[in-house]
């Protein structure tokens, strides 16, 4: 057998479940997508649905990820005592594992309608891809930004069952804007590294002005999403709920300004908050 009984903790590490940020960023704009498209709660089974869906395909993205980058993370500090860098998990183990979570986000795909399972493709393609798109693109968090967006789209079809409409592609180029900036913010505390390796980042492609990109991108944003609430008319409160976010991304603004690791760290964790106030504010929207 590839998977040993005593190394189940290592196979979690491995697909970050004892580190969910990142799994409750890709779950706050696939809520979005579900309160626009249901225009209020969806129902037990759509929301059970695309959360356990969220944490397989991350924790999916996530084993690939430290496939392809066992040899750079086991060169950078903060990534060397990963489970795969570090020698505790085999690569044969990692394959193994990912297909579990693949094949449990097959088992969840089987609940979609036929339209939806069809756009599911193109997100399993995007959490496979993204992993290797540092090694050919200057800025890889495009890549991302679509990635973790996609949970609209995937919503929009379930619910409905027909093909997205133009408000879906707005709020996912939202959605894009806030990952390149939080992302490029992650990414900050890793430059040395990427640098080292020669691996591409926004953070390394924008060099010394990273902090007036990230901050342009923080504004375009909040910017872009209330517009869409104006244009729909998504009411008084969803407008509140974003002035709670652009407070936060000042808050944001005072940690990552100074590019130390840890504070971009803490900045990048942060953004939880910000993908929280924004889903309270589509909740206020179809209460």
């Amino acid at each position: 057998m590839f998977l040993k009984a005593g190394r189940v903790l290592e196979y979690l590490r491995l697909a970050r479940f004892d580190r969910p940020a990142g799994a409750l960023l890709l779950l706050w704009p696939t809520l979005w997508g579900l309160w626009l498209a249901a225009e209020g709660w969806p129902g037990w089974k759509w929301l059970a649905v695309f959360a356990a869906g969220v944490f397989m395909m991350r924790a999916f993205g996530c084993v690939v990820n430290d496939i392809a980058d066992r040899k750079l993370d086991a060169a950078v500090e903060r990534t060397k005592n990963r489970p795969l860098a570090a020698g505790r998990v085999t690569v044969w183990e990692a394959v193994v594992v990912a297909f579990v979570f693949l094949f449990a986000a097959f088992f969840l795909w089987l609940f979609l309608p036929s339209l939806s399972r069809r756009w599911a493709f193109f997100a399993v393609a995007l959490a496979a891809v993204y992993p290797f798109a540092k090694r050919f693109l200057r800025a890889p968090q495009m890549v991302l930004g679509i990635a973790f967006g996609f949970g609209i789209p995937m919503a929009w079809t379930a619910v409905r069952n027909e093909t997205p409409g133009l408000e879906v592609w707005l709020l996912m180029a939202g959605n894009f804007l806030w990952v390149f900036a939080y992302d490029t913010v992650y990414a900050m505390s890793d430059r040395e590294g990427d640098i080292r390796a020669g691996a591409g980042s926004s953070a390394v492609l924008f060099g010394a002005r990273d902090v007036v990109f990230v901050s342009v991108f923080y504004a375009a944003a909040v910017l872009w999403l209330s517009a869409l609430g104006i244009v729909y008319d998504w009411g008084v409160a969803y407008q509140v709920a974003l002035i709670a976010a652009m407070a936060l991304v000042f808050r944001f603004y005072f940690l990552y300004r100074t590019r130390a690791p840890e504070r971009c760290l803490a900045a990048f964790r942060a953004n939880n908050w910000f993908g929280a106030f924004v889903f309270a504010g589509f909740a206020a929207a179809f209460a």
